[in-house]
Formats: C-alpha cells, structure tokens, sequence
C-alpha cells in the first residue's frame, strides 16, 4: 500500500457550500480496480451529495488527513488556510482570468510549491475541454429562466431545481408549463447552450431559425439558438470570419439588438471574452423596442456583456430585479419597467448527484489514467498545471504579473 499513489478527494470548505463531487463512490472503486498503482480515498464529509457510508459500501476507505495523501481532489477552489504545501491539488480555481478576488490563492499555491491542475484548462489536442459541468449549467440555467418568466407573470408555479432529487424528477415538472406565445433568445454553441436546448426541447417549445425569430410571428412559443456568427458582424466590409472574430474582436461589433426587438427572455449560454463586443448597453435597455424582461444569464460575467447582470445571485435567492434607467438593482418582481434577472453562479450544484456522476465520469474517462502514471501521454495533465515546482508552468506565465500584484 505505501508504494501507492494516494488520492484523496476532499471536503469542499469553501462557502457558500457545494454539495458536488468530483468522483462518485462507483468511480472511485472502479479506479482502485483498474489500476495497481493506485487508491482513492475520501476525507470525511457531512455536505456531499454522496454520504460517507455510499463511498464506504462502495469499498473506499475514509482518509481523516488528507496530508497523508498525494494528490488532492476538489471541486471548488480550496480556501487557503485548507492548502497543504507540497502536493497536487485539482479544483477549478478560477484564476486564469486574473480574477482579483483569487488572487491571494495563487500566491500561495506558488508559495506552497503546490502543483495545480485546473479542470478548466483540461483540453484535448484540439483545445477542446475534457472535464466541464457546462452541460448542467445549462440545464438549470434554462430551467430557472422559464421558472423566473412564469413567477413573474403568475403563470405556474414549478417546483426549483434544487428540490428535485435528480434530472428525472426535474423533467416531470415539464408539463406544469403553460407559456404564452412569447420568444426566447438562447446564445452559445457549447454544453451550455446544449443542455439548454434539453430543457426548452422537452417542454415542447419549438425551435426556429434566426431569420424566422425575426421576421415571423407564432401563436406558440419559440425559441432560437444564436452562435457568434448570427450577431456580430464587421464594423468595415466584409463576411463575419471566425478565426478573425477570435484574434480580433474589436473588429467586429454587436447586433444583438436585432433580436432584443423580439425576445421576450435571454438565456445567456456564451462564452465572452472582454476582448469582445458587449451583447448590448444599459442605454440600449432603455428603449422601447428593448423587450426582453427575463435575463437568465448562465454566463454570469458580472459587469460583463450583460449590463443588467451587477451581481450572482444565489441559489436561495436566484432572483433581482434591474431598473436600466439608474442601473441599480430592484426587489425581484417589483415593476413591470424593469428587467428581471436570474443569475446564479453554481448552478450545477442544483443537481449535484447528476451533475457530480457525469463529470466524474468524464475524469475518469480522460484524464486519472495520465494523472496517475497509467498513460504514456502526460500532455493533457502538463498542459493543465498552473503551477509546479514554485513556479508558474510555461502556457501560464502571463499571471506572473497579477501574482506579483501588478
């Protein structure tokens, strides 16, 4: 046992909590049964979607100090007092953007000799992630819109995400939905938008094409899926290019409008850059032909594309109001003039059982067999380490600056 890689996966200590796990009970024996060289343990934990005793029928043995172990795995970023110095840590730690509040914890990974492997930053030979909870994102986050629009109107009252056991239970409040003959906008290519589509497909809300979202009229709802291409365009003549848009998106601009004209809701499923042209203005909100009153937006870039999205709401309170014309926030539901927003940051961890299942599986499948010595290709795992050894790895050296405090 002693010449074994230990792994243990951890109590998510970070508040608000997060039910989620990386690894599921069945997953964790069937890799102490695939492979030799290594266990799986877990460190004891009262919050998890999976019990002690699930993980303990399955045959994984509890771990109390996950300083016996080598290789640490987490959801959620690990507070720093939790870091232990000189192991590898797996977790999102939402630092590649340099964001401000996580800034303290990578210098301390760094000061930990700590190695860090971001879920976020695991890609295949084309760039493609292997690891994502996207899919559940989207699956919530359209599930919540829909919900937020009948609240709104008093039209049906569903039951929330989180008081559903699993994805089967969620789809049987399905039929309890009774929409007008409104619009929907859905932007994004990825999971995201494609576990949304799961939601809005099983409510039997009909999908149209961009052009007939704009130029038809239904008597039942619709909705229609956006990519990059069908609301940008170049700010000089010319095709939308899309290598172009992504190495130079001040080239382009928005038209988003064209379709704010005649969505009701917007579900937000997009990847945005900074980089790129903002959705649309708090000055384009306040027109007329703005009208949209339902903002669930999945991508919940605060300050972002999105200018009625101020601050994440949470899965207690996933609902505020937006007054575009002092850009201030409103109580939920307060005034027919505002925009109501729905935009939790951890949707997923509305369905964590489900959610936790997948992902682990997709770990499982792409990346424990190099993570733990069983592959000849490390590319994946290397391509993925922040840091090692006290140091920024080479594709993340531009954070070097941030970490210095610059």
């Amino acid at each position: 046992m002693k010449n074994k890689l230990k792994l243990c996966l951890i109590k998510e200590d970070k508040k608000p909590i997060d039910r989620r796990v990386a690894i599921t009970p069945e997953q964790a024996s069937r890799i102490n049964e695939k492979y030799e060289n290594v266990t799986v343990f877990f460190q004891p934990s009262e919050i998890r979607c999976y019990s002690d005793e699930e993980y303990l029928n399955a045959g994984v043995m509890p771990m109390k100090d996950p300083s016996e172990a080598d290789i640490l795995i987490g959801v959620k970023e690990v507070p720093v007092d939790k870091l232990i110095e000189n192991k590898t840590y797996l977790f999102f730690s939402h630092t590649i953007k340099m964001q401000e509040y996580n800034r303290t914890l990578l210098q301390e990974i760094v000061n930990k000799n700590i190695r860090l492997i971001d879920y976020e930053v695991l890609k295949d030979p084309k760039g493609a992630r292997v690891v994502a909870f996207g899919r559940w994102a989207g699956i919530v986050g359209a599930y919540n819109g829909i919900l937020t629009y009948g609240k709104r109107y008093n039209l049906f009252d569903l039951k929330r995400a989180h008081e559903c056991f699993d994805l089967k239970e969620l789809k049987e409040e399905y039929h309890k939905v009774s929409l007008p003959p409104i619009k929907i906008v859905l932007t994004g290519g990825g999971r995201v938008s494609k576990g949304s589509m799961e939601v809005l497909n099983g409510m039997n809300i009909r999908k149209v094409s961009p052009h007939q979202f704009i130029t038809e009229n239904y008597d039942h709802p619709v909705y229609t899926q956006l990519n990059s291409i069908d609301y940008h365009e170049r700010k000089s003549i010319g095709d939308f290019n899309k290598k172009e848009f992504y190495s130079h998106p001040e080239r382009y601009e928005s038209t988003f409008l064209d379709f704010a004209e005649h969505a009701d809701i917007l579900i937000a499923g997009a990847y945005w850059d900074p980089a790129q042209p903002v959705l649309f203005k708090r000055e384009d909100m306040l027109d007329r032909s703005f009208k949209i009153k339902v903002i669930a937006d999945i991508t919940c870039d605060i300050e972002g594309s999105i200018p009625s999205t101020i601050r994440p709401s949470t899965i207690d309170s996933p609902y505020y109001d937006y007054e575009p014309s002092m850009g201030e926030e409103a109580a939920p539901f307060s005034d027919e003039s505002n925009i109501t927003v729905m935009a939790v940051d951890n949707l997923p961890c509305e369905l964590p059982r489900d959610a936790s299942n997948d992902f682990g599986w997709q770990l499982c499948e792409n990346v424990i067999a190099s993570l733990t010595n069983n592959s000849d290709d490390h590319t994946i795992v290397e391509n993925a380490s922040i840091t090692k050894k006290g140091h920024l790895n080479t594709p993340f050296k531009y954070l070097q600056p941030f970490i210095d405090g610059k």
